[in-house]
């Protein structure tokens, strides 16, 4: 598997997931987002992310989205196997650029 890529199975696409994650991850936070890691059982871990409508409009919700994608693509390394991850924006994380968003990330990783 290509470590430049974001296959369909590194995805979490189901809600039900997202609940258990939210619900029974351990979290942590930074100042534009919450992080949840919660042991998925899998041989692979997997990305789900959350941005709500006060962040902005779905220009700068999508935006932000991709922004987290690609950091996840660049560093897949950094975030540990066979987890399910949740990372959930904050209302003023819209406004972050790549390099914002890619600092706040691997602040947290590193102390996980």
């Amino acid at each position: 598997m290509d470590v430049g890529t974001f296959p369909k199975e590194e995805r979490i696409r189901r809600r039900v997931d997202f609940l258990k994650i939210f619900r029974e991850g351990t979290k942590s936070r930074t100042a534009h987002f919450w992080i949840s890691f919660c042991p998925n059982g899998l041989s692979h871990r997997r990305l789900g992310i959350t941005v709500g409508k006060k962040v902005g409009s779905a220009v700068v919700r999508n935006r932000l989205k991709r922004r987290i994608r690609e950091f996840y693509r660049q560093n897949k390394k950094l975030f540990p196997g066979e987890t399910d991850i949740l990372i959930t924006a904050q209302e003023d994380a819209g406004c972050l650029d790549f390099w914002q968003v890619a600092n706040e990330l691997k602040e947290v990783l590193r102390k996980r």
